[in-house]
Formats: C-alpha cells, structure tokens, sequence
C-alpha cells in the first residue's frame, strides 16, 4: 500500500499562480506575425546556465541561424527551477519555458491558464545516488536519511518523494530533502555528510564525474520508465495570441536540438558565444572536451533512446500514454492530486507545422560546421 503524498513546498508557490496571471506581460502581448521580426522571451528552468537545454535549443537556434529562418528575436531570463519558470509563464513575465512536466501538471490543477505544447526531455533523466561504500545500499536504506535537491522548486524534489514511495517509503516521514543545487555545492553536500545522497538528473552527475568523483546509483523503479520530464509551456492566451511565433519558436528550437545531436562540440560553441559565462573566465579550448561530453549526455534525454538523427522525427510529440503514466507518477510524488484533463493541459495541435522543416538540411549544417 503507497502512502499518499502531501504537496510539497513548490506546490506552495504553485498556489500563487492564478493570482500572478492576472499581471502584465502575455494578456497585453500582441502577435506580430508579418510585421516584421517578432519577438518572444523564454524562461529557463535554471539559475546556472550550463551545457543543457538553453544551449542545445536556444544557443545553436541563435548562433546558427534557426531563429533568424523564423524571424524571431528571443529573449531569456533565469528562474529557480521549473516552478518558478512556469510561474514566470502564468505572470506573464516570459511567453514559454521548457518546464518540468510536474510544474506544468501542477499550475493547471490549481487553474492556471497553462498549457503545454511540445516535448523536450523524453528518457527519465533523474537518478538517486550516493557516495562509495556508503550504508544506502537501495532504495529502503533511505529511510531515516537526507536526500539532497536541487531546490523545493526544481523537479528533483518530487522525484525524490516518488522514489522514496516507490520503496514504500513514506515521503514526509521516513526521509528529509535538503536543498542543496548542483555541482560543487552538491558534491560538498554528500561529501560532507549533510546529506546521505542526492536526487540529480544526468548531465549533473556527469559533470561531478568528469572532475573525477564516483558514485554510486541506485535503480530506479518500474514506475519511472517512460515518465516525461522537460515540456514546452505557454499560457493560454499567449498561445491564442502568438500561435504563429510559438510554432516558429518550437520548430528553431528542435532543430537546433538535431543539430546537437549531430554535433554536440560545434553545438556547445554556440552556447559559448550566447553564454560566455558558461566559461567561468576560461578558455573555451580548456572546457570543451569536458562540456561537450556534458551536452551529450543532455542530448541524450531527449532525442529517442534509439536510431540516429536522420531517423528522428515527430518533434514534441508525447502520446495519451506518456501524459498518462506522468500524471500517475506526479500524482504520487504528491505534486498533483488528481488525474489531468489531457484536453485542457496538452494541446499538440502545433506539431505538424513544427516539424516542417527540412531535417537533412540541418543535418548537413552540422556536418560541416567548423569545429
């Protein structure tokens, strides 16, 4: 018997959306479709920018010329994590953001305008895991110990929960989440004993393990194969009011995604040039073997598990089923209380003019892009 979940404390921020939307921003946007170039702002998930989604998608769409191609200028700002980034959708503050699933499931229970439009991440990118020799040899060893996560308001938090029910465990009870980022803060975290593992998704680790940390995983359960994590989100009435420049958005941002797919190092150069603060003051030459390697690893999570990139298609597609099995695991990592209505929340009616594009073209492109 699974132990029902109470929401946690990003539902609390959740609860301040409907009263959010009724700021500026979107209901005041205008489409400019065919007035010249158009313009959007994205909210990144994150408060570090890092080889992930902003480069795959925004960074190489900029630098490579997708966005022009559409007639689009984007904009960015940064969130902490994907409720906020969401939250910065439903006030307005940003027209779409490439969100944790959880987040966008949880604003339209509470009756935020949101809807999502696109998938991003389709292979489950979260893993638990702790240092060598550690006494948590599984699941249940976790009770009574400290999982650390990224934030309260990031996507590692429910995952955390639903890992530990899924051991039957209770959530509330028999573990703590610690907040505790990404990177060295983590790795000082579990090293140093605050916590006792963390609750990362895959290029975090990858990164710790470049610098030449080990650790060690442990399973993830039957429940978490094929759950969706990253998803395109707008409000309702940005949606109503820049359809055009969100297809047009989505359509630079995928092949941007297959250009880094072909090409990550050329793909991760871009993401130098948009962010040079990725570089932390260094030279590019000194990061790229191990960013490159942390882009794949990204990449990884949301191009499909298996074939090569000239036989990827359906951009952003996500089945009945996919949005099913999510919702099941939300709701019992306590993020959501009830079944979604998939009508009012997932509106995939965009995805045929997204994937109009010439993919062989792209594919080229990033073939013969200078390294």
């Amino acid at each position: 018997m699974k132990h029902a979940l109470r929401l946690g404390a990003g539902a609390v921020v959740l609860s301040t959306m409907t009263a959010l939307t009724a700021c500026g921003g979107a209901d005041s946007a205008q489409s400019t479709s065919g007035k010249g170039t158009a313009t959007l702002d994205m909210a990144i998930a994150s408060a570090v920018i890092g080889p992930k989604e902003e480069v795959a998608t925004y960074s190489v769409a900029k630098e490579e010329g997708f966005l022009t191609e559409e007639n689009l200028d984007v904009k960015t700002i940064n969130t902490d994590g994907s409720v906020a980034a969401v939250q910065a959708v439903a006030a307005g503050s940003a027209d779409i953001t490439p969100a944790d699933a959880s987040a966008v499931l949880a604003a339209r229970e509470k009756g935020v305008p949101v809807v999502a439009v696109g998938g991003l991440v389709q292979n489950w990118p979260w893993r638990i895991a702790t240092r060598p020799g550690s006494d948590v040899k599984s699941a249940a060893d976790l009770k009574g110990k400290k999982i650390g996560v990224i934030s309260l308001a990031s996507g590692s938090a429910p995952y955390a929960r639903a890992f530990a029910e899924d051991a039957d465990l209770d959530p509330q009870k028999d573990v703590d989440l610690v907040p505790v980022g990404v990177g060295s803060q983590a790795l000082s975290a579990l090293e140093g004993g605050k916590v006792d593992a963390l609750a990362l998704y895959t290029q975090a680790y990858t990164t710790l393990e470049l610098s030449g940390k080990k650790f060690t995983y442990l399973e993830n359960g039957e429940p978490f194969d094929g759950i969706r994590s990253l998803t395109y989100v707008v409000r309702t009435d940005t949606l109503r009011k820049k359809r055009d420049e969100i297809i047009r958005f989505l359509r630079a941002s995928y092949k941007g995604l297959l250009f880094s797919a072909v090409n990550p190092e050329a793909a991760m150069r871009d993401g130098y040039t948009v962010f040079p603060a990725i570089l932390s003051g260094k030279q590019a030459d000194d990061r790229i073997k191990d960013d490159t390697a942390i882009l794949e690893a990204w990449v990884r999570t949301a191009v499909p598990a298996e074939g090569e990139p000239e036989s990827y298609t359906d951009w952003g597609a996500v089945s009945e089923a996919a949005w099913n099995k999510t919702a099941a695991y939300m709701k019992s990592s306590g993020t959501i209380a009830k079944a979604p209505d998939l009508k009012e929340m997932w509106d995939d009616s965009l995805l045929k003019d997204v994937n109009d594009f010439d993919a062989a073209a792209v594919i080229s492109k990033a073939k013969s892009a200078a390294e």
